[in-house]
């Protein structure tokens, strides 16, 4: 199963001090703006994203269809052929994508730990 670029997205309690933090760290801004209350952030093949206000806890998040750089890959695992194989294994998901579209949609599962697992493709 290809999950496609890896990041993890982190609730974050001031957006310009968590910006400052990682910048101090080595990353840099890939994307997002701090009018939308987002930003994401890169070191190498590391990504971070921080939000602040759009949602509780912290997110893994997998972008099939993409690269580390947000570039899209040319061949890639459908979001609902993920869906369809977790599914057939007795994962249990928290959000399902509509099997009867295409492109854009994603889907929502935790982990043994509670840890929420975010598949979201964008293409």
């Amino acid at each position: 199963m290809k999950l496609g670029a890896f990041s993890v997205s982190l609730n974050v309690k001031d957006l310009r001090v968590s910006k400052q933090f990682y910048e101090n760290l080595g990353f840099k801004v890939f994307g997002g703006s701090m009018e939308h209350n987002y930003l994401i952030m890169k070191n190498g093949n590391a990504l971070i994203g921080i939000f602040q206000g759009m949602f509780e806890g912290n997110i893994l998040t997998f972008n099939p269809g993409w690269d580390e750089n947000a570039q899209n890959l040319e061949s890639f695992d459908d979001v609902r052929e993920i869906q369809k194989s977790l599914k057939q294994s007795g994962v249990e998901l928290s959000t399902e994508a509509d099997e009867n579209t295409s492109g854009p949609a994603s889907i929502t599962l935790s982990d043994p730990d509670g840890n929420i697992i975010l598949i979201d493709q964008h293409r």
